[in-house]
């Protein structure tokens, strides 16, 4: 069987895709890269969450941080929110699965940290409690959205939203922007040239 039709489609989906990013999406990019230097330099953490494979990529993305993306240095404070098994599973049973980020962020983050939300379709109720968890905290917020943004648009202070349907080209995507970011931190920080 030939799968060179369906090899070519997705790499052609993902090129459309980044080639459909403007000059203020890439300097919105820039912003939330320099916003997160900011925090850690003063003494914050980032968090990260997602549901899924996004969650997946919020673990890869936080470690890249606390240990490194391209040179050996210090670690940088982060955590991804979603790998704790135990808070997870005691969170959800005791209050809701809605509340398993905004509880974590609330026992563990303090004003001038940033939270970084993945989700492809800004739909998760877990996301959404997030990012109205962080206002309250004085938590950055930051939503990596896809499709159209879903109820989770325009609740995070930056937010970049993947104009695709295909779940896996917005994490894709997402992964990219992730990377850059971390890449954006490390430079503001003088761990890369």
């Amino acid at each position: 069987m030939n799968y060179r039709q369906l090899i070519n489609q997705n790499f052609s989906d993902l090129a459309s895709i980044l080639t459909s990013f403007s000059d203020n999406d890439l300097a919105l990019v820039e912003e939330i890269g320099i916003s997160a230097a900011k925090c850690l330099t003063s003494g914050g953490t980032i968090f990260w969450c997602g549901n899924g494979g996004s969650a997946a990529d919020a673990q890869h993305l936080s470690a890249e941080l606390i240990g490194r993306l391209v040179n050996n240095r210090r670690p940088l404070s982060s955590i991804a929110i979603n790998t704790d098994v135990a808070a997870l599973t005691c969170i959800s049973n005791d209050f809701g699965y809605k509340d398993i980020f905004s509880r974590q962020l609330e026992g563990l983050a303090s004003k001038g940290d940033m939270v970084i939300v993945l989700s492809t379709s800004g739909e998760s109720a877990n996301a959404i409690e997030c990012i109205e968890k962080a206002k309250m905290l004085g938590v950055t917020s930051v939503a990596m959205l896809g499709k159209f943004g879903g109820r989770a648009k325009s609740l995070a202070d930056f937010e970049i939203i993947v104009k695709s349907h295909l779940t896996a080209r917005i994490q894709e995507v997402h992964k990219l922007i992730g990377h850059t970011v971390c890449q954006i931190i490390e430079r503001e920080l003088g761990f890369q040239n």
